[in-house]
């Protein structure tokens, strides 16, 4: 049965707390249409359009471009998967926050009480260079610096591209596992040759065996384990069982 909730633009604007000309623009831009048009030249909305606002609102947050925006909304499969990689992000950011938050609390305590303040506790949270000791510990010096010198180089909006295909990666992932879609399906295949290419700029060559210890991460890392938080358990291992399965097919030692 269709859903005839509709909302006009003006309650629209006011729920998504923005403005009307912002909603008629982004209806010139081609990036959120109207459902219809009444006679007197109103615009509503319908459920469809308020999950492309929504979704809209959060590649703004990201600091995306409209063009940009545009872009992503027209490649995208489903709204599902897409939902599912912002939710992602918004978890990711709500942890970094969280570490951000208790670094300045940290540093409000020790600053009062006249401790001495470590650099390490007042900037967790603010920079992916924490990762420097575990990326040369794993794969070498030369992988850290190779791909800290491709990460600088990027812009701004060059950065949340790349967060973003991450995330979108990984909701794929989480919704093939959800519907029970075979590991070493094509559809699975294609997503694992997706992350493969999403990793072969900031690394100078992605072996079989640098692969497939990526994807064991995926199960033996705490962090890694997430995915099974937010995309059901065992999404890690298929994660790591497809990377394993793409590996062996396509990569060389």
């Amino acid at each position: 049965m269709p859903n005839e909730k509709e909302w006009s633009i003006q309650d629209l604007a006011r729920s998504a707390g923005t403005t009307s000309r912002t909603l008629r623009h982004y209806g010139d831009v081609g990036l959120l249409e109207p459902s219809r048009v009444g006679n007197n030249g109103y615009r509503y909305y319908d459920q469809d359009a308020l999950v492309r606002l929504q979704r809209i609102l959060l590649l703004r947050e990201l600091g995306l471009s409209l063009p940009a925006i545009g872009e992503v909304l027209e490649g995208e499969q489903d709204t599902a998967t897409a939902l599912y990689a912002h939710l992602d992000w918004l978890e990711q950011e709500r942890e970094r926050l969280g570490r951000q938050i208790e670094s300045v609390k940290t540093t409000l305590r020790k600053t009062e009480g006249g401790e001495e303040l470590m650099a390490e506790e007042m900037f967790n949270g603010f920079d992916h260079t924490k990762y420097e000791k575990e990326v040369t510990e794993r794969w070498g010096a030369d992988a850290y610096k190779q791909g800290d010198r491709w990460w600088k180089s990027l812009s701004d909006d060059q950065k949340k591209a790349v967060r973003q295909e991450q995330l979108d990666i990984s909701a794929v992932f989480g919704r093939l596992h959800a519907e029970s879609v075979p590991v070493d399906s094509d559809a699975t295949h294609a997503n694992v040759r997706r992350l493969h290419e999403w990793l072969q700029p900031s690394v100078r060559a992605v072996s079989k065996s640098y692969f497939i210890g990526l994807g064991q991460l995926y199960v033996d890392d705490p962090r890694y384990g997430k995915y099974d938080e937010r995309h059901g358990a065992g999404t890690a291992e298929y994660i790591r069982d497809a990377m394993k399965i793409y590996a062996e097919r396509n990569l060389s030692e």
